[in-house]
């Protein structure tokens, strides 16, 4: 039985839609295999990691966001047990106990010559004394020297935080009164003072 040409036509036209869907397929899987190998061999810089895969039978689960640092949380390399951390770009101590907890935390104001950063001792200690800056000063502990410099946590009797002036030669680092209360009662002499950036 011969087609007739509309036969034949319908036939091919059956054919080539069979082609062009097969095409169509192999170009898209090739493209997404592109683009996996491109994204596996991507600089760690560019690459985008997959977001979740959708389902169609339940909806993405979010991904947890990493939880923010605690900006009052005792600095990580600060050593362990019983210590003072100065934190000199913070402007802050925490007085430390021997559990590694943090009994306190409080803002400083940082004197003209600072500490270096490291391991420190208590040497000395004053009740009440004139700071170097002329303002009567009360609870001195004194852990460090450069260049014949004492540096020295203090409060002032007058309870002010007032900026030094950066010029000066002075190395008290100022507190509020009652964070010197409870840094002359921590911090007795040979105890331990660690300096951080």
């Amino acid at each position: 039985m011969r087609q007739t040409a509309a036969e034949r036509g319908v036939q091919v036209a059956r054919s080539s839609s069979g082609i062009v869907a097969g095409l169509t397929a192999a170009a898209v899987a090739a493209v997404a295999f592109l683009a996996y190998q491109a994204s596996a061999n991507a600089p760690g810089s560019v690459a985008s990691s997959p977001g979740p895969k959708a389902s169609a039978t339940a909806p993405a689960e979010p991904t947890a966001k990493p939880k923010p640092a605690d900006p009052l949380a005792i600095p990580a390399a600060s050593g362990t047990g019983e210590r003072v951390v100065y934190a000199l770009k913070d402007r802050r101590v925490w007085l430390v106990n021997e559990d590694g907890k943090s009994i306190r935390t409080f803002t400083v104001m940082p004197s003209p010559i600072s500490p270096p950063p490291g391991v420190h001792k208590v040497t000395s200690r004053s009740g009440t004394v004139q700071g170097s800056d002329g303002v009567p000063i009360e609870h001195v502990v004194r852990f460090a020297n450069v260049d014949e410099v004492a540096i020295g946590f203090s409060a002032a009797q007058d309870g002010s935080m007032a900026s030094p002036d950066p010029t000066s030669k002075t190395g008290g680092v100022r507190m509020k009164r009652a964070d010197g209360n409870a840094m002359w009662t921590f911090a007795t002499v040979g105890a331990k003072v660690v300096v951080v950036p």
